[in-house]
């Protein structure tokens, strides 16, 4: 009965997988048209939030790539390598949990620029200018990195557990109560949530300021789509982590083969919900913005004019070089 159930976890476990190519197609289509749409329109030239998401959106698009590399790499082989080569564990640990922090920190990054973009002084609303938010990304960046890398050194393939784990007691501590609960989520999603509500409270008394009514619309808008943002990297961020916090000091041993089975369709689920969370930016801010969506009507709208006249010019420059081909025969009978 035992062995029947492993198998039947063990095809539910087969079929999970492939629920991440769907993900990866709409992620990578949503963060495109963001990356566009928040870098070609005008009302969002110079806005910082909207550099903080086009960054999210480009991130989201590497972090997706990068996890389709291990998809790829898991179908052909037949199982996880993260499971059993070392170099492989290391390298997917720095690259997809170096992302999964800069990704986290850019969306902490955006609630508290609305913040102080929509403060009540106009001081501090100019004193960071977009130059300093392209700073910070890039140092932060560095720092994110560098600290994936120090961390990967300590990974390890134990065979009896469930592969590639922390055995080093120090970091299984600061893992526990540092790494994931700080850094990895939980803490700058709940930073990015006080700040997005600070924000969405300095919007409801903005029409009292004097200020441009596009950019009292703009602010509002931004800061409704940064609070609606975080609320969802709340939903689909954190089962991820508090997962990722059992398994380090848990680990499913290969012993019970049930029990570790069950762990890995876990693991799957967790997974998908967290690579959602960097693919649904676009549906989420076109679903629960009306403001959103007309701009993206008027994106498409704009490039299918531009494309319909470059039509029109190389018809016409086709035109006129058959005229001048006819012309030129005339002349020379």
């Amino acid at each position: 009965m035992s062995s029947n159930t492993v198998d039947i976890l063990n095809t539910i476990r087969d079929n999970l997988q492939y629920f991440y190519y769907v993900i990866f197609l709409y992620g990578t289509i949503g963060n495109f048209l963001n990356t566009m749409i928040f870098s070609r329109l005008k009302p969002f030239h110079g806005n910082r939030c909207a550099f903080y998401f086009t960054m999210e959106a480009i991130g989201g698009i590497v972090f997706l790539f990068l996890g389709l590399i291990n998809s790829i790499a898991r179908q052909i082989h037949g199982s996880d390598l993260v499971d059993s080569v070392l170099i492989w564990c290391r390298i997917r640990f720095i690259t997809m949990h170096g992302m999964a922090l800069i990704l986290f920190f850019t969306i902490c990054c955006a609630a508290c620029d609305q913040f102080w973009s929509t403060h009540y002084r106009f001081g501090v609303r100019y004193q960071y200018p977009l130059k300093l938010a392209r700073y910070i990304m890039l140092i932060s960046s560095c720092i994110w990195l560098s600290h994936s890398i120090v961390f990967a050194l300590f990974l390890n393939i134990q065979s009896s557990s469930s592969g590639c784990v922390i055995t080093n007691f120090i970091l299984i501590w600061y893992s526990t109560y540092c790494f994931y609960p700080i850094l990895y989520g939980p803490l700058q999603i709940f930073l990015a949530f006080v700040f997005s509500l600070l924000a969405y409270r300095n919007v409801r008394h903005i029409i009292r300021q004097q200020i441009s009514i596009e950019r009292r619309q703009l602010d509002q808008q931004m800061t409704a789509m940064v609070l609606i943002r975080v609320i969802f990297c709340l939903i689909l961020g954190l089962p991820y982590t508090c997962f990722r916090i059992y398994i380090i000091n848990h680990p499913f041993t290969r012993s019970n083969l049930l029990r570790y089975t069950i762990g890995q369709i876990l693991q799957i689920i967790v997974s998908l919900l967290f690579s959602a969370n960097f693919a649904s930016n676009f549906y989420i801010f076109f679903a629960t913005s009306a403001q959103f969506r007309r701009q993206v009507k008027y994106f498409f709208r704009q490039k299918t004019n531009r494309f319909h006249g470059n039509i029109g010019e190389v018809k016409l420059y086709s035109r006129e070089l058959t005229h001048r081909h006819f012309y030129h025969s005339f002349v020379v009978m």
